[in-house]
């Protein structure tokens, strides 16, 4: 009976031991600051943040699944975009709340980071807004993959949404970075916003004393026998104006590439030149008629 206890002496003195040797481990680490506002910084406190940020990524990856399991490919692609930006802000969070409970004065934190964050909050101001401007972009869908949009004189193809920028491919075949807060704050000019039809016009003019009818039935012919140009909406010439040295006419037709267009309207600026010359019609260039007026001969010494 005496060894029984002797042993359960021995075991509880060991447990202690061992449970003071986890302690003093757990404890380890550094203090920052005096008093009330001091700020301890201990393995256990890293442990135990890591724990808690293990957990929430399991969390947030098992709530984007169930909010994801029955949206379409593309919402979800839209929805994964929002979901990150809310991570790291869950992820601040659960750091503070797992700071507070492990007994540190948060406040003190926040407090002695406030000029930190009124620094990064100024020179992340146009982050924040691009941020912003992507949230809105896929909440609303004012754009999507395979919009085409003028910016800055620029016409694009997007193929790329992001949470900050969107990407767009030129006609030359050149990728354009846009930062997402130009959506909301610039003139962004959409073709194909509310359908995939566009009207386009190519320009020209003839001299004066041409035969308009028969200019008029020439473009309505070449724009009927370009390839790429829609029936319907039916092509029409519209008589634009009376130049200075032409009369102007304009071929109106309609078309669903309006990345492509520029080849289309090349090719009718080629017919048009060739049709006009095998019918003798002129397309003018300006021409100035220059007359001097002599007051009196000049002289001689």
């Amino acid at each position: 009976m005496q060894d029984q206890n002797q042993d359960n002496g021995l075991e509880e003195i060991l447990k202690e031991d061992i449970w003071g040797s986890v302690k003093e481990f757990l404890d380890a680490g550094f203090h920052y600051g005096e008093g009330e506002h001091s700020i301890h910084i201990t393995v256990g406190l890293l442990l135990l943040l890591t724990l808690a940020l293990v957990l929430t990524s399991f969390f947030l990856k098992w709530s984007r699944k169930l909010f994801t399991r029955k949206m379409e490919q593309e919402d979800k692609l839209k929805f994964i975009s929002i979901f990150k930006f809310i991570k790291y802000v869950v992820y601040v969070v659960v750091i503070l709340l797992t700071m507070s409970a492990a007994g540190i004065n948060v406040t003190v934190i926040l407090t002695a980071s406030a000029a930190l964050f009124v620094g990064l909050g100024l020179a992340l101001q146009e982050l924040f807004q691009d941020i912003i401007g992507g949230v809105f972009i896929i909440v609303d869908k004012s754009l999507r993959v395979g919009d085409i949009v003028e910016v800055n004189g620029k016409v694009g193809k997007v193929f790329e949404i992001k949470l900050r920028t969107t990407r767009a491919l030129t006609r030359d075949d050149k990728v354009i970075i846009i930062p997402n807060h130009k959506f909301i704050s610039d003139i962004i000019y959409n073709y194909t916003q509310n359908h995939k039809t566009t009207r386009e016009k190519v320009n020209v003019g003839v001299a004066y004393g041409s035969d308009i009818t028969l200019v008029t039935q020439l473009l309505e012919g070449i724009v009927n026998e370009q390839k790429g140009i829609l029936k319907n909406p039916k092509p029409f010439v519209l008589f634009e104006d009376f130049g200075d040295s032409a009369l102007l006419f304009s071929i109106n037709f309609y078309i669903n590439d309006s990345f492509g267009d520029p080849r289309i309207k090349s090719a009718i600026r080629y017919a048009i030149d060739a049709k006009f010359r095998s019918n003798q019609i002129t397309i003018p260039f300006p021409q100035r008629d220059v007359h001097l007026f002599q007051h009196k001969p000049t002289s001689k010494e």
